[in-house]
């Protein structure tokens, strides 16, 4: 599945990895989820995780990002007709319109204005895990 995922539940993920965050950064990094990105995304995501209060291991950042641009996929989108109210998510919305992801997993969904999502599902980190177990629902599982 493919998703766009803004860098608060990345950090929160990181911080405590009990929790919707925390059990999203797993799904990312066990392949189960595909993060849709671009180039503004990645730095964001570079600039944030690497930050000193944060304390997270620079090898274990360098590791998860690395794999994350390996299995991600880049979505190149166009901007906006309206402005969000904080232009610094605009990116994560672009993409998630460019890329056509199943949802942008944000803990900010406010941020987010009904009227400005064009069609764009935006769940908070529970929300997302509750669409997903939903979506598992009724599938074969492997093996």
């Amino acid at each position: 599945m493919i998703v766009v995922v803004d860098t608060n539940v990345l950090v929160a993920g990181l911080l405590s990895p009990f929790g919707p965050p925390g059990e999203i950064v797993r799904m990312i990094a066990s392949g189960t989820l595909t993060v849709a990105y671009d180039a503004r995304i990645m730095a964001e995501y570079v600039e944030v995780l690497r930050r000193p209060k944060f304390s997270f291991g620079r090898e274990h950042v360098d590791a998860f990002l690395d794999q994350l641009k390996a299995t991600g996929t880049v979505a190149a989108g166009d901007p906006l007709p309206a402005r969000l109210p904080d232009p610094n998510d605009e990116p994560f919305l672009e993409v998630a319109l460019a890329g056509r992801v199943r949802c942008l997993i944000t803990g900010n969904v406010k941020h987010f204005p009904p009227g400005a999502r064009q069609g764009s599902q935006i769940l908070t980190p529970r929300e997302f895990l509750d669409f997903y177990r939903k979506s598992l629902r009724g599938k074969p599982r492997p093996g």
